[in-house]
């Protein structure tokens, strides 16, 4: 097909594929404890429907164990072309509170050309991407195609990376699209070479059997929230920047954002200080950030007063491509440990860890993309990274070095993934679906290194 060809056919399909994401994204796929398992299988379903319907000959699901099912299609590579794996996954974020949303989670609703609902954008619009951008070529595929679309990546993506560690034939190809990630800003192409690893933990600070009234003991009682909240404060400086030993700031080379886009894609309000040294790229892409994300404690609606024996925090750690997150993880809890005040009895559990990602730069399947992007842009792309993890990503990268991998995708900075009104922009999502589709044709018609 020639490029013409394939924008027509793109442009044409447009209508069918915003309808199949609604119908997708009408689907509550929450594939975390406490939420139904019947809407996230009715997920795998739709989408083992939606690769038929793309032109894959073989279509199935496949059993991953302690997960959700994967649904994987192929289609054999013509003689001496080259094998695409493409990557999504169909289960979402939960919705959190539904008073925080403009429009029901799970009824998708199209406003002003941007299509709101839990998933809209992570990652359904990446399953749509793969799907639509294989249905112009009618089951002529240039290359070899790999589908791969995961069941349970928010919650326990682990489980597919011991998987595929286990059935490495079905994942291996020649390049792997990871349709994942997004533009810095609507129409403005970029490709992602970089994710930050993470390591996270939860801490447990105990200092009393049991809750004492604070009237008649507090002052020389110890107060294990009042420790715990003096250990995370030791995390930072006044400034901002990570008092962790070993963990240094690093520098990333490509363009970050302004600080104004930044502080309003972030919401920072008026008057608040950014936090950290360096430039934004650096501190997003490049450094450790560390995050506590979570906090068991009394509620104020149920305070009552007593000195708390017992305190528990969930901490993340972003770790750059170079870091090891086992080490990161462990100066973290070294750091909390030496900085334990009164002799408070600290335990450290649910440690999770996932390597982060560094592209090796140029190669014959990036050439073909950034032409394809060009195309469907009207300018080439740039380099940009990534603070949040795909750990998937760095397990496929060790288990197939000579692979390239390339991410890209319709989740802008603005589509408020795992936020209140997720939305994607239908436009983006179009160019998305035919920068994907050019470069199967451009990238079929290159001649690989040594043949």
């Amino acid at each position: 097909m020639t490029p013409e060809e394939i924008e027509n056919a793109v442009a044409a399909g447009m209508p069918r594929a915003v309808e199949d994401l609604k119908r997708l994204v009408a689907i509550p796929s929450v594939a975390f404890p406490g939420h139904p398992a019947e809407p996230v299988l009715a997920a795998a379903e739709a989408v083992e429907e939606l690769l038929r319907s793309a032109g894959l000959p073989h279509v199935r699901r496949i059993p991953v164990e302690g997960s959700f099912p994967a649904v994987y299609g192929e289609a054999p590579a013509p003689p001496g072309a080259p094998t695409v794996l493409l990557y999504a996954h169909y289960d979402v974020q939960p919705p959190g509170d539904p008073r925080l949303w403009r429009t029901p989670p799970f009824e998708p609703t199209l406003i002003d050309g941007r299509l709101y609902g839990r998933g809209a954008a992570d990652d359904k619009s990446g399953v749509i991407s793969h799907v639509a951008a294989l249905r112009p070529f009618r089951g002529r595929f240039p290359v070899g195609i790999k589908v791969l679309i995961e069941g349970q990546e928010e919650y326990a993506g682990e489980r597919l990376e011991a998987f595929i560690e286990a059935n490495p034939e079905l994942a291996r190809a020649d390049t792997i699209i990871v349709a994942d990630t997004g533009n810095p800003r609507i129409g403005d192409p970029a490709v992602t070479t970089s994710l930050r690893g993470l390591a996270a933990f939860t801490i447990e600070v105990r200092t009393l059997k049991e809750a004492m009234h604070s009237g008649q003991f507090g002052g020389p009682t110890p107060d294990a929230l009042t420790a715990l909240i003096r250990m995370l404060a030791s995390l930072h400086d006044d400034n901002g920047d990570i008092r962790v030993p070993g963990l240094p700031r690093g520098t990333f080379l490509g363009q970050g954002p302004s600080e104004e886009e930044f502080r309003k894609t972030a919401g920072v309000l008026d008057g608040v200080q950014l936090v950290g040294s360096g430039s934004l790229a650096d501190r997003l892409w490049a450094s450790y950030a560390i995050t506590v994300t979570g906090i068991d404690a009394p509620s104020v609606a149920n305070a009552v007063n007593a000195v708390q024996p017992v305190a528990r925090a969930r901490v993340t750690v972003r770790v750059p491509p170079a870091g090891d997150p086992k080490t990161a993880v462990e100066d973290v809890i070294d750091h909390l440990r030496r900085v334990t005040p009164w002799g408070a009895k600290v335990v450290v559990d649910d440690v999770v860890l996932g390597s982060g990602f560094l592209a090796v730069p140029g190669g014959t399947a990036r050439g073909a993309l950034n032409r394809a992007m060009e195309r469907a842009y009207g300018r080439p792309p740039r380099d940009i990274g990534a603070g949040g993890s795909i750990p998937l990503v760095a397990m496929l990268a060790k288990l197939f070095p000579a692979a390239e991998i390339l991410l890209f995708g319709a989740e802008d900075d603005g589509a408020s993934i795992h936020a209140p009104n997720e939305r994607v922009d239908l436009e983006e999502l179009r160019r998305t679906i035919l920068t994907e589709a050019l470069f199967l044709a451009e990238y079929g018609a290159t001649p690989l290194p040594g043949a």
